[in-house]
């Protein structure tokens, strides 16, 4: 930490801070937050008390992460050894109280959260998991390892997740289940009256037609106008090696 950045941050008497941790302008850090070495923290972060902040772990500029939350902690799996794995948090990201989020396992291997994203109370993100933009979890939401999340997804915290959820789709249950298109997030995002009208083609397509994976991917190719969002689509589609989600029916 340099001198300058000491003089402009704002630190508790109680806490603890490293002496290799590089702490920039404008951040708040409360009473007895624990901040270990390799840690660095942007400009205008606010850390709660108690707060725990692990090695190797970056956190961006204007966060904003409440008391007792722990950041960058070994990982709970077997296969963690010790070795130099990471924990990288995007810009103004609020983490709230008790939320975990673990480092990675592997050499140089990292968990890694994006910008803009609300992790709400007792969270968990697991080793090697990647969330992208604007990503909201509910309370007690729990993701495990090597989940991927792409940006804009709302998690709540009811539902059990063993199948990829296709974009553009809501799904609930145990185990989960499509229940149709995120029309309100899909207008909400911008996405022009034109291309929702094929987002639902390619739907229909997908669970109504009553093909398989690889037909629904063959027609959808051949029936609906390529664009941003249907390509996006049909990536996701042709590497769900986990199956997808599929649509719940009124008897289950």
């Amino acid at each position: 930490m340099t001198s300058s950045s000491k003089v402009l941050a704002y630190i508790h008497e109680t806490a603890v801070i490293a002496p290799t941790a590089r702490i920039a302008r404008n951040v708040e850090i409360g009473p007895y937050a624990v901040i270990s070495d390799h840690v660095q923290i942007g400009e205008g972060t606010k850390i709660g008390p108690h707060v725990v902040i692990k090695e190797w772990t970056q956190i961006g500029r204007d966060c904003h992460i409440f008391q007792g939350a722990s950041i960058g902690e070994v990982p709970q799996d077997l296969k963690f050894k010790g070795e130099k794995s990471y924990t990288f948090i995007g810009d103004r990201t609020t983490i709230r109280e008790c939320a975990t989020v673990h480092r990675a396992t592997g050499e140089g291997e990292e968990t890694r959260i994006g910008d803009d994203c609300l992790l709400m109370a007792y969270t968990h993100i697991a080793h090697n998991c990647v969330l992208g933009n604007r990503i909201i979890m509910s309370n007690a939401a729990m993701l495990a390892g090597h989940a991927t999340v792409e940006d804009g997804v709302v998690i709540g915290g009811t539902s059990k997740l063993v199948q990829d959820v296709v974009p553009f789709t809501m799904v609930d249950g145990h185990p989960a289940r499509a229940v149709g298109l995120n029309s309100v997030g899909i207008s909400r995002a911008g996405i022009p009256l034109d291309v929702r009208r094929r987002i639902k083609h390619a739907y229909k397509i997908l669970y109504r037609s009553g093909l398989n994976l690889t037909q629904a991917i063959a027609v959808i190719e051949q029936e609906v106008d390529s664009c941003e969002e249907i390509d996006h689509l049909l990536r996701f589609l042709r590497n769900a090696e986990r199956g997808i989600c599929r649509e719940r029916h009124e008897d289950e």
